[in-house]
């Protein structure tokens, strides 16, 4: 998989949901036809589309890539109601989507919270999912390792312009290793929008933490959502010092599903951003194997 700088063209795509949303998509199409499956990108929690430029544009030469912003990031729109930024309603947006785009097969490459939609995709559509790669997300999710997440994507902070906004991302985010400063100018474009005020804020709507915070004090088991993919080819990534995604967990993963495809990326802590030459080289091996 070629991760060179340069972007694939891709098409918006904008479709309504269920109840009316507008939701938009980065469709990348191979330059010529091609029978092969698609690939369906998710973001993490907060993330959208262009997290995943670098994938799809080393992708598109040979399927076609779907890269969704969820209701509330991105170019899709904000929902008025907090109380729909739930998984639920995430699922049923793709499939929405996939119905829109006449997608009927997919691979799924789902980071963090995307990895945990493929899952229940795995439960709500099996037929449709033909491989699943998970991102530093299994069944169980340490909470510890989330919570402050989740107050630093809840507080927005003004910024003034873009040096400052690398500056904040680097200092937060000590264990992504996103190497020179384009990728980690790359990293901010995808977390911060300009502003009519002349500020960066962040590219999602805050509100969207709220139900992943009443989430936490929920004890769920997700297990039942993992041994759905059991007949599904499934790679699963894990960022070497993840507090969220934890050995223990991936083992028991392995233990459960025996022809799990497994990699850990050292020194790198949630989440991986799949450029790295040893996830690189994971997907590769992986969607090489794949229809």
């Amino acid at each position: 998989m070629d991760l060179s700088p340069s972007t694939a063209a891709f098409t918006d795509r904008y479709v309504r949901a269920q109840d009316g949303l507008r939701l938009y998509a980065r469709d990348y199409e191979p330059p010529y036809a091609r029978d092969g499956t698609a690939v369906l990108c998710l973001a993490g929690m907060t993330r959208n589309s262009k997290d995943f430029a670098h994938v799809a544009t080393a992708l598109a030469g040979h399927r076609r890539v779907i890269c969704l912003d969820y209701r509330g990031r991105g170019r899709s729109a904000y929902d008025p109601d907090w109380r729909h930024y739930e998984p639920t309603v995430y699922l049923n947006d793709i499939l929405h989507l996939l119905t829109a785009l006449n997608i009927h097969k997919v691979i799924v490459i789902g980071t963090s919270l995307g990895g945990l939609l493929a899952m229940a995709l795995a439960v709500a559509r099996p037929s449709l999912l033909v491989g699943a790669v998970v991102n530093d997300i299994g069944p169980d999710v340490a909470a510890e390792g989330l919570a402050h997440v989740l107050d630093y994507f809840a507080n927005d902070r003004p910024l003034p312009d873009w040096p400052a906004a690398i500056a904040e991302l680097r200092r937060t985010f000590k264990y992504l290793e996103l190497g020179d400063v384009q990728n980690w100018e790359r990293m901010a474009r995808a977390t911060y929008k300009e502003c009519p005020d002349g500020f960066l804020r962040f590219d999602w709507d805050v509100r969207l933490i709220h139900p992943f915070r009443q989430a936490l004090h929920r004890k769920q088991d997700l297990w039942p959502y993992f041994r759905a993919l059991r007949a599904i080819p499934t790679l699963a990534i894990r960022g070497g010092k993840s507090q969220v995604f934890l050995p223990s967990c991936l083992v028991r993963m392995s233990e459960e599903k025996p022809d799990l495809m497994t990699v850990t990326v050292p020194d790198v802590g949630h989440t991986p951003n799949l450029g790295e030459p040893v996830a690189v080289a994971a997907l590769d091996n992986f969607l090489a194997g794949l229809p």
